[in-house]
């Protein structure tokens, strides 16, 4: 009888299904994950404006300090704090069409900037609905956002990407009936924030998934001896020994027929320089590598 039920046991275990697993123990990844090179991208961040008859000007910066945060947190981005004064605002740039952004690119590429950031909240608005009877009657309150954000990328002179995003904020509360009017515009104000903040984050994985498809760029700032000085370093994420391409300008492409510009080529490679050393609060010390006649103002980006 012993022997018939290890029998039995033996074929139930070969009828089993193969667990094929990795030799670490650890499940595989269900997709790639995403690259980041370490080094930081600079972006211009304008100030947002805002064209609903709501929330005045204080919506256009709630949209944009958000953003501002939610760029930092992300470790993948420097704002430049003087690039405003280079681009105004974001209002300036939609009232000329923004024709002011490829006008001032090669400024902002010699700069070290890589993006330029702006957009405007196209809409705000709150709805409530309110017990009809009693002292204390529920509110609910119904809050919803429209955020348009635009990136222009400064290397290739033409803006890549611009999406509205919606931002929805829902509350109950309780009231009394005969609450002072001053409690009530601050509470749809502060719903109305929150609405503006929700539309900026869903913004950042789209963010991210553009600009880890798109190079950096730097550049030589100064030559002197055998050192050259590039402008960017520590804070930017640059490393001792790497090594970065020496790259001329590219040259603007415009349609024979229209005239427009429709984009920038690829500059040709001098050469190569190794990082060695930092200076100042983000630059580098580099050294030829390989190649020659580099000169200053000449672009670099990670080999």
């Amino acid at each position: 009888m012993k022997y018939l039920i290890l029998f039995t046991f033996i074929l139930s275990s070969c009828s089993m299904p193969v667990i094929n697993r990795q030799s670490s123990g650890k499940r595989p990844r269900s997709a790639p994950r995403q690259f980041f090179n370490g080094v930081k991208k600079k972006v211009a961040l304008l100030t947002f404006f805002n064209e609903s008859p709501y929330g005045g000007a204080d919506l256009g910066i709630t949209a944009t300090e958000e953003l501002r945060r939610e760029l930092s947190r992300t470790g993948e981005f420097i704002i430049d704090p003087m690039a405003k004064k280079l681009f105004g605002s974001s209002k300036e740039i939609y009232a000329g069409g923004g024709v002011k952004l490829v006008q001032l690119a090669r400024k902002a590429k010699v700069a070290g900037l890589n993006f330029v950031m702006f957009g405007r909240v196209k809409d705000a608005r709150i709805r409530e609905k309110t017990d009809e009877i009693g002292v204390v009657r529920e509110t609910k309150s119904y809050t919803e956002s429209k955020v348009e954000l635009r990136i222009f990328d400064v290397n290739s002179n033409k803006e890549i990407y611009t999406d509205e995003i919606r931002g929805f904020a829902d509350d109950s509360s309780f009231r009394l009936f005969a609450g002072d009017r001053e409690s009530k515009l601050t509470y749809r104000q502060n719903l109305m924030r929150y609405a503006v903040k929700v539309a900026v984050r869903k913004s950042i994985p789209r963010i991210l998934e553009i600009s880890r498809k798109l190079d950096w760029v730097g550049r030589v700032a100064r030559i002197l001896g055998n050192k050259i000085y590039i402008n960017a370093g520590r804070s930017s994420g640059i490393q001792i020994s790497d090594i970065l391409k020496v790259v001329t300008e590219g040259q603007e492409i415009f349609d024979p027929e229209t005239g427009a510009l429709i984009g920038v080529s690829k500059g040709e490679v001098k050469g190569t320089v190794e990082i060695i050393d930092y200076f100042g609060p983000d630059g580098a010390i580099a050294i030829l590598h390989s190649g020659g006649s580099v000169t200053e103002g000449d672009f670099v980006q990670l080999y």
